[in-house]
């Protein structure tokens, strides 16, 4: 037989959950204090040096374009801290990383001489979402287009089918993979000029094939921009 608590007594017992709930964090971070996802320091997933460091990243990697986008540009290389801070963001459950990435991107977009109405991250199939719990590119759009003062719009596009992971896999075989994956809301999207927003650049396949359900769907232009390019061969 269980007795119920009155309703006065049942704010005070979350209150007492919630205590020793932080109380078992608190206790957990004295044991297993945190440390800096790049370079380990003690009591920060990323640390205050690494931030800086991020911050001091030189910017602005110009892209040869890819069919049907209309231009395309990057923050940088694949490497390093930055790529650190991709991988962080990505795998690790550190979300936060999405702000300082997406003022790297805001910082770009600036430098651009695009025309841009809004703002679509490049979408994930729900299956995949529901595993890593966020999208990336979706935190990374954010975060760029409330710096910018543009409209973000993660339904203008969807991705209809679960495609392979892209990494290591050829060209054309990244091509095959993401075709017709995506489909794109004429309501969205319909005599717009985007930007499609994503985390790494390698061939451009997704990008190109975002951009293609965009522009079947009636959107005036789009273009791409990443966190970074593992392509050093195609900067300009």
């Amino acid at each position: 037989m269980t007795t119920e608590l009155p309703s006065e007594a049942q704010p005070i017992r979350s209150g007492l959950r919630a205590s020793l709930a932080r109380l078992l964090n608190d206790s957990l971070d004295l044991i297993f204090p945190p440390r800096c996802a790049n370079c380990g320091r003690v009591d920060a997933t990323w640390c205050d040096h690494c931030a800086q460091a991020l911050a001091d990243l030189p910017l602005d990697v110009r892209l040869s374009c890819v069919e049907p986008l209309a231009g395309i540009a990057s923050t940088g290389i694949h490497e390093g801290l930055l790529r650190s801070a991709v991988h962080v963001l990505k795998y690790e459950n550190l979300p936060q990383l999405a702000s300082p990435l997406g003022a790297r991107l805001a910082a770009v977009i600036r430098k651009q001489p695009w025309t841009i109405d809004r703002v679509v991250p490049v979408p994930l199939h729900f299956s995949r979402l529901a595993l890593r719990r966020y999208n990336q590119a979706n935190l990374i759009a954010g975060e760029l287009a409330a710096r910018c003062g543009l409209p973000c719009a993660p339904q203008s596009l969807q991705r209809e089918r679960d495609t392979r992971v892209q990494v290591g896999l050829s060209r054309q075989e990244r091509l095959d993979n993401v075709a017709g994956a995506f489909t794109a809301n004429p309501a969205q999207v319909e005599g717009l000029n985007l930007l499609v927003v994503d985390d790494v650049y390698t061939t451009g396949a997704t990008l190109a094939a975002c951009a293609q359900a965009a522009l079947n769907a009636g959107a005036r232009s789009v273009y791409a921009l990443t966190v970074t390019t593992a392509r050093p061969d195609l900067v300009l």
